[in-house]
């Protein structure tokens, strides 16, 4: 099992979210913090065990860059990049 580093989209294998697309926002002792800007958003990530996650990739959005310098963004940027992302590459 690969290794999931923060800002990676990934996706939910178990669980009620299962198949949907999320953002890490962090790793620590196998677990993430996720979010999605919907159901889970910035101010309230969902903890998930990685070994109930897959990475998919990294996305070069303007919204997952800016997370990655250490800004703020908005639940409705995060939504959209998460759209992109799915758009643009088969899961």
């Amino acid at each position: 099992m690969e290794a999931i580093h923060p800002y990676e989209i990934v996706l939910s294998l178990a669980g009620h979210d299962k198949g949907r697309l999320f953002c890490v926002l962090s790793v620590e002792d196998g677990y993430c913090m996720l979010a999605d800007g919907k159901e889970r958003k910035l101010d309230a990530p969902k903890k998930k065990s990685v070994k109930h996650l897959r990475g998919v990739g990294t996305s070069a959005h303007p919204a997952i860059v800016r997370l990655q310098r250490g800004g703020k963004i908005s639940d409705r940027a995060l939504r959209a990049a998460l759209a992109a992302f799915r758009e643009s590459s088969p899961i």
